[in-house]
């Protein structure tokens, strides 16, 4: 039976890999001339992802919460791709904070660029946070949901990472609701290798916190809600902590 969702697997990712630049040219007429085009195209990659693992590979996703449509900051957890796609078809007007590399990438690098996703470079943490601010500030990102993956990087299930200061310079410096976010994707779809695991993937809009505490109490509070919901959703999906001896 392992062997059957290998295959799967496997099949899966080479379809949802030609269907990135298949729907990128198809829709690059549009999203030439209309940011409307370049999300447009996006979310129907997005969507297509989601669905054909369903009946691929058997993995579900499912969004809970109330997701937001205002201008807020979203503060994520990040175990996989997977839910990079789940929270951007979610959100009507999402706006990534992401690594610069991801601008090379080919497809991904020129929608990026073309929604007004916000690139930095994550080696150069003071910079990093003066260029997000600055590209608020600027107007050079529309009203929106800006998203941003607070640790960094993917975290896979199990493993641990600080969580950056940039958000609560953000939450501080914009005065907006921020929504965390939490998921278990990871557990399906990891950071490394080709199996996917059939079950439910969960990213969960949790309750909102409200401007105005000081940066250490939101950032507190920030890890503490993304990180016992998120090991809950894991929980819920069966994964256990690896015991070593």
């Amino acid at each position: 039976m392992k062997l059957l969702q290998w295959v799967r697997s496997i099949l899966y990712i080479v379809q949802v890999t030609v269907a990135m630049p298949v729907l990128g040219l198809a829709f690059a007429p549009w999203a030439m001339f209309s940011k409307r085009g370049a999300y447009r195209a996006c979310k129907t990659y997005a969507a297509w992802a989601m669905w054909s693992a369903r009946w691929l590979i058997g993995l579900r996703c499912e969004v809970r919460g109330t997701v937001p449509d205002g201008e807020v900051l979203v503060a994520a957890k990040h175990q996989s791709f997977l839910d990079i796609l789940m929270i951007f078809h979610a959100l009507p007007r999402a706006k990534f904070i992401m690594k610069r590399e991801v601008l090379w990438t080919p497809v991904i690098g020129q929608y990026a660029k073309r929604m007004g996703m916000i690139a930095v470079n994550r080696g150069k943490r003071g910079q990093a946070i003066t260029k997000m601010m600055a590209d608020v500030n600027a107007g050079r990102v529309e009203p929106g949901q800006l998203v941003i993956y607070s640790q960094g990087t993917r975290v896979a299930p199990g493993l641990s990472a600080p969580y950056k200061v940039g958000t609560a310079v953000l939450y501080d410096q914009m005065g907006q609701v921020c929504v965390p976010v939490a998921t278990n994707a990871g557990h399906f779809w990891p950071r490394r290798g080709l199996y996917r695991k059939p079950g439910l993937a969960v990213v969960e809009f949790l309750e909102p916190i409200e401007p105005g505490l000081d940066k250490r109490s939101f950032m507190a509070r920030l890890e503490e809600e993304v990180e016992s919901r998120s090991n809950a959703l894991l929980h819920e999906a069966g994964w256990r902590p690896t015991v070593t001896a």
